[in-house]
């Protein structure tokens, strides 16, 4: 067995970081040893999802004035982006660098796309900064 490695039900199990193809993310196999395009595509999939779960935060921070119906949309949106961050921070415990880097990629690219404000529709509503505004005042 190599060091860092621990054996874990017919499969081996990285403890610490490593560089490589060959890793189980998520699920048994997947990629597994089924080459470098299949590791990529997990890659991919894995800056996708993270850069999903910076969407639907953004989207949950746009609705302004919750009333019955928009706070069980919420709820939803709340559920599903968690249950993605879940699936993303599970897949970072592969402890594969290159899937460490998709996840980062994919929350920054999230970020850029609809939380930073660089975009046109990912800038606050005008009303969104006065009523934060005047709550600061408040206070």
């Amino acid at each position: 067995m190599m060091p860092g490695m621990k054996h874990m039900g017919g499969g081996m199990m990285h403890m610490t970081f490593f560089w490589g193809d060959r890793v189980q993310i998520l699920f048994t196999g997947w990629p597994g040893d089924q080459g470098l395009g299949m590791y990529l595509v997990s890659l991919l999939s894995v800056l996708v999802v993270a850069a999903l779960v910076e969407l639907l935060s953004a989207v949950s921070r746009r609705v302004a004035r919750p009333n019955a119906p928009s706070a069980l949309l919420l709820t939803v949106l709340h559920t599903v982006r968690i249950g993605l961050a879940y699936l993303v921070m599970l897949a970072v415990m592969s402890f594969n660098v290159g899937v460490l880097i998709a996840a980062i990629a994919g929350h920054s690219l999230g970020f850029l796309l609809t939380g930073s404000g660089l975009f046109k529709w990912s800038r606050p509503s005008v009303d969104a900064g006065l009523n934060s505004t005047k709550m600061l005042d408040q206070a």
